[in-house]
Formats: structure tokens, sequence, C-alpha cells
């Protein structure tokens, strides 16, 4: 874990993806549930999550050894949950952190950090409204009044996506590039003055 802050401690990507894998071994997640079923000793996990004895103890400690568990001085066990809880915040807060270009308004950043990553294009939203806010930032990429060959356009579109061919049929069917033959300029789209 990163840092601790009040009582839930602050995680990274790779804290959340380390409970990831700690959580994916089926003996794991089983006797993760029956804490969080109740159960309080190793007998009783064992018993809820139908593993035997020794497999669930040792789950147990695998848990505990990752944070999401803890034994008492009594020996009983619970879950931790707020680790859990602070893995999702904190990815949620690294999402929202991406950075937009200056100015944009809170809308429209809100779907260029759901739909990239690194600057690059995860997916292209099925809504119309967003895939344009999303067209529109690649298209700014383009300069106002230059015409760019077909490599050219292509080279630009794969920094923002794998699939450039989509890209750029995107760009032209939706009126932000626009074409005569193998050339391309900027025909659409936010300005930037």
């Amino acid at each position: 874990m990163a840092e601790t802050s009040g009582c839930m401690a602050v995680m990274s990507d790779p804290d959340a993806l380390r409970l990831l894998g700690l959580l994916s071994a089926p003996e794991r997640l089983r006797a993760f549930s029956a804490l969080v079923l109740g159960a309080g000793t190793g007998e009783e996990v064992a018993l809820r999550s139908g593993l035997p004895v020794k497999d669930a103890l040792r789950a147990l400690d695998q848990l505990e050894r990752g944070g999401i568990a803890a034994r008492s001085a009594e020996g009983r066990w619970s879950p931790r949950p707020e680790t859990l809880r602070a893995a999702v915040t904190a990815a949620a807060e690294d999402r929202s952190a991406a950075p937009v270009p200056e100015g944009t308004p809170a809308d429209q950043a809100r779907v260029l950090r759901s739909f990239t990553r690194d600057g690059r294009i995860l997916t292209l939203p099925v809504q119309r409204a967003k895939r344009l806010i999303l067209l529109d930032h690649v298209a700014r990429a383009f300069e106002p009044g230059l015409r760019y060959t077909e490599p050219e356009v292509n080279a630009m579109l794969r920094a923002f996506y794998s699939d450039h061919a989509l890209l750029r049929r995107s760009l032209v069917d939706e009126g932000f590039l626009d074409r005569d033959g193998s050339r391309y300029w900027r025909c659409g789209g936010t300005v930037d003055v």
C-alpha cells in the first residue's frame, strides 16, 4: 500500500491490480467471501467456503498479507473491505486527474477521461454526442489550412487509436476532416485561439 490517510490507505493502480490478483485465486476469493458473510475462525471459513481447513488457513494468511483480512489478538478473522474501497477510489481519482486540454468544459472533460488513457483512445463511444467530443479532441491535432497526405493522417491518428482507418473515416463522416483524393484537411471542430 502507498500511504495512509486517516483510516483508509491511498492506493495506486499497481496496488489495485495486486488486490485483483489476490482475489483471482478461487480459494482466496472463497475464503474472503466467507469472511464477508460472517465467518470468523479458520474452521468457520472452511465450513462456509467448502475448503479444507488447511487450505482455508493458507488463504486467510495470504489475504492478511495482502491487507484485505485481519486477525484479532483473540484469533478471530475479519474482512477489510475498506482496502478494496480505497483501491476503487484511487483508480477513480487517477482517471479523473487525467490531463485534458485547458479550458475544456467539465462535461467534455468527463467524456475524454472516460474514453482515453495516457492520450490514447481506449474505445470509441457508441453514443454520438460522446463520440463527437472525442473526435473534436482528435481533430485539434490537425492545423486548419494545412493539407495532409493519407500517410501523414494515418501516422497522426495512430498516436490516438490503433484502428486509425476507423478513426479517419469517423472524422470525415462527422465533418471534422474533408478529403480530395488522397489529401485531407481540417474542416470542422473547435479551433484554439
